[in-house]
């Protein structure tokens, strides 16, 4: 009786320290308006898009990685993203299907909505979850799927430390956090005398109707951080079309060029310079443009160095 007691009492010490272990391990993290748990630490993610795909490099994560999605469907990869994933294959050029994920064996997709995802489509949390594909979403996108404020770079911040705690690298995300704080403070530091912000207009693509940054898409916050304000904060939406008017009427003093696709930054310049309806426009008089890179005006690691470009831009007399 005393050797079945001590061999039960043995199985429940085995399986209480087993059942410590996998809650050390477990970690929970806020996806938009849900957690999600994780017992391991994923082994075969995939993040879709070049600007969360750079939020894994950042993070140093490439061996945890099976492949990316939706790159040369939109755009080419610069030679420095292109050479830190030549490991990886692009398992699809646009949206992965579900099918793309199940057949890499994925058991993590980093996306967001209109990043990889579309409401009610084919690949969601939902349609992933009974394939043990945990999904974590990107924060700015949140605001196609739940109230949210206006963004801050803290969007951004908050998605590369969960990442850390997901992926269980919380030291390489808190310091690299830490890193772009102290540049942002050091950005605002330095245009802190400007009288007020410069109105700014978010040019992504279109000639008929102009296809823009609203209230809640990043460079709303990126241009907030390096001195100007969105001219289009008042359209409730992330990435929108509007019309010309309002942005003839707002007069932005600079236009900020999203470069990527078939259109150059360089085309679109020209045709704002030769339309006579924006020849009024102080940004075209005064030749106020500044280019961005899709990778930089999209939520990721390079946005702090792209408010480096814009503060020097806005206030060329302080940077």
């Amino acid at each position: 009786m005393r050797i079945r007691y001590g061999l039960l009492a043995g199985l429940f010490l085995v399986s209480t320290m087993l059942a410590s272990a996998a809650g050390a391990e477990q970690v929970t993290v806020r996806s938009c308006n849900h957690d999600v748990t994780f017992d391991k630490v994923p082994q075969r993610a995939i993040a879709n898009d070049v600007n969360l795909i750079e939020m894994m490099l950042a993070l140093k994560l490439t061996d945890r990685m099976v492949g990316y999605t939706g790159v040369s469907g939109w755009k080419t990869l610069d030679e420095k993203l292109r050479k830190a994933v030549e490991e990886l294959p692009e398992l699809s050029p646009k949206y992965p299907t579900k099918e793309v994920l199940l057949n890499a064996d994925a058991d993590f997709y980093f996306a967001g909505w209109n990043y990889g995802m579309k409401v009610g489509g084919e690949v969601t949390p939902e349609t992933l979850a009974p394939f043990g594909i945990k999904v974590y979403e990107l924060t700015e996108s949140c605001i196609f799927v739940m109230g949210k404020s206006k963004p801050t770079m803290d969007d951004m911040f908050v998605d590369l430390l969960n990442l850390g705690k997901i992926f269980h690298v919380s030291d390489r995300a808190e310091a690299l956090v830490a890193s772009y704080r102290k540049q942002l403070v050091e950005i605002a530091a330095k245009i802190g005398h400007a009288d007020r912000p410069v109105r700014v207009f978010v040019y992504d693509s279109g000639e008929e109707k102009p296809f823009t940054c609203g209230r809640y898409g990043i460079p709303t916050a990126m241009i907030e951080a390096a001195g100007g304000v969105n001219i289009m904060d008042n359209v409730e939406k992330s990435w929108t079309e509007v019309s010309w008017e309002p942005v003839i009427e707002r007069n932005p003093e600079v236009i900020l060029i999203v470069d990527y696709g078939e259109v150059t930054a360089a085309q679109k310049i020209a045709f704002l310079k030769g339309n006579p309806a924006f020849k009024g426009l102080d940004a075209v008089k005064n030749d106020r443009f500044v280019v961005l890179p899709y990778v930089e005006a999209t939520p990721g690691p390079r946005n702090i160095d792209a408010i480096a470009t814009l503060a020097k831009a806005f206030h060329s007399d302080a940077m």
